[in-house]
């Protein structure tokens, strides 16, 4: 195998293993200050069930015409809301964090509309709380912070406002009940049984595979002027982000479930949840790092002098790479080519072989004047009507044969013969000039002198 091929083969291997990977559906949005002893976070969680009937029946008669909507808000005061902060704490704990949940917010909808071939049931929750307990250690010069709590995931009913919000299959069974009996028992129940609140994944993809950038606004001389927040003067933001397709993330699509029901008519239960998506900011410059098998930063107020650039991760560096391989290939496969070409270019003479051409006269028409000029044609059989002079109006007439050298007087190269039968007077007196050769015998006394200075 050539070397083109492989590097080929490794570069189709290398993208294709670097897309897969599974996604879930969660949005988180952080932004730790290390200065403060708490910060702000946002989780947003999404899913959409639909469920289909191509075919009408009685799962059709029973959601035709239903439209509801199911939404209301709660905080830490609500035991719902508190037992939910439990279970993520708990989460938190169990992931090797020491970050703590302190107070929490909730709100909720979901939305049901039944349509002629299909009913969409739309779920969202979104959290909205305060982190503490995230700083690890601080001295005067670096501030380790705990990255360790992203994966905000709760396994057990989450029950507010008298609604069970984290398993699909629960609203349903408490607002459409004769509709949901048709998916008890089978597997489109496992796939309404998924729980919606799940970050598992803004966990497990590393935060080195996230897009690092860093905003120095904040340690401009005249960043005062700008109306900018007093937290973040004189330091830079740190951002990470997540979410997008690429070599080092990652295909991110859709998580897509589906199952189907065998009852009076085949129905089709699918569930969706879009890609995870997070961003997650700190104050001051973030450079990663691990403790105990926990993510963490260690955050500076400035980037390291010798720190010349706002994005890291090697990406980049990998693009240039990429590029120059493609390049390097691309220019081995095109010398290749012209080589395999080059070689195809036939040489030497091109066309009909001049061994194969012979001299024919022009001009020999009666009164003209007959000069060393002609045409050549193929000096074998081939039909003349092809190759014949352009100056020949007769397109019927035959070639004639190869000219000879003149013997006669009326054979001479020059028109002074013609006219000597014509009985007019030599066109070259006429003309006061001779261009006859040393054939000519014409009588006028140009023609003489012409032919004596050619002798």
């Amino acid at each position: 195998m050539s070397r083109v091929a492989v590097l080929t083969v490794l570069l189709a291997s290398l993208i294709v293993i670097s897309s897969t990977g599974s996604v879930f559906g969660a949005q988180m949005d952080a932004r730790i200050n290390p200065n403060n002893e708490t910060s702000p976070f946002k989780m947003n969680y999404q899913k959409t069930v639909f469920i289909e009937y191509p075919n009408g029946g009685q799962l059709f008669d029973v959601l035709r015409g239903q439209e509801w909507t199911v939404e209301g808000t709660a905080d830490s005061s609500d035991p719902g809301v508190r037992n939910l902060m439990k279970q993520l704490n708990d989460k938190i704990k169990a992931d090797g964090s020491q970050a703590h949940i302190s107070d929490l917010n909730v709100s909720y909808d979901i939305h049901l509309k039944a349509r002629n071939i299909n009913t969409s049931v739309d779920y969202r929750v979104i959290l909205e709380g305060t982190l503490s307990n995230y700083v690890i250690t601080k001295d005067s010069q670096k501030t380790l912070i705990d990255l360790g709590w992203r994966g905000l995931t709760a396994t057990d009913e989450v029950v507010i406002d008298g609604h069970e919000l984290n398993f699909p299959i629960n609203i349903l069974l408490e607002m459409e009940p004769e509709a949901a009996d048709f998916f008890v028992g089978t597997e489109a129940e496992d796939v309404l049984h998924r729980n919606l609140i799940d970050a598992n994944f803004i966990l497990e993809q590393p935060l080195t595979n996230w897009h690092f950038l860093f905003d120095p606004t904040g340690i401009n001389v005249d960043a005062g002027t700008f109306g900018l927040s007093e937290e973040i003067s004189g330091y830079v933001v740190s951002s990470w982000t997540m979410g997008e397709s690429s070599l080092r993330e990652g295909r991110q699509v859709e998580r897509v479930f589906e199952a189907e029901v065998m009852a009076d008519q085949l129905y089709v239960v699918r569930s969706v949840q879009s890609s995870d998506q997070g961003n997650l900011y700190a104050i001051g410059f973030g450079a990663l790092d691990v403790f105990d098998g926990v993510e963490i930063a260690g955050v500076t107020p400035t980037p390291p002098e010798d720190y010349a650039t706002t994005s890291t991760g090697d990406f980049p560096v990998m693009i240039i790479y990429g590029m120059a391989a493609i390049a390097a290939i691309a220019g081995g496969a095109f010398f290749m080519f012209s080589n395999r070409a080059l070689k195809n270019t036939k040489e030497g003479q091109q066309g009909i072989d001049p061994s194969r051409l012979v001299g024919y006269q022009t001009s020999s028409s009666s009164g003209g004047y007959q000069t060393n000029r002609g045409e050549a044609q193929l000096a074998d059989e081939s039909n003349y009507q092809q190759t014949r002079s352009v100056y020949d109006d007769s397109s019927n007439s035959t070639p004639p044969p190869q000219a000879a050298t003149p013997t006669t007087e009326e054979e001479a190269a020059c028109g002074c013969a013609a006219s000597a039968e014509m009985g007019s007077e030599c066109d070259c007196a006429m003309q006061g000039a001779c261009l006859c050769d040393a054939t000519c015998h014409c009588s006028a006394d140009i023609c003489k002198e012409q032919v004596n200075s050619m002798s």
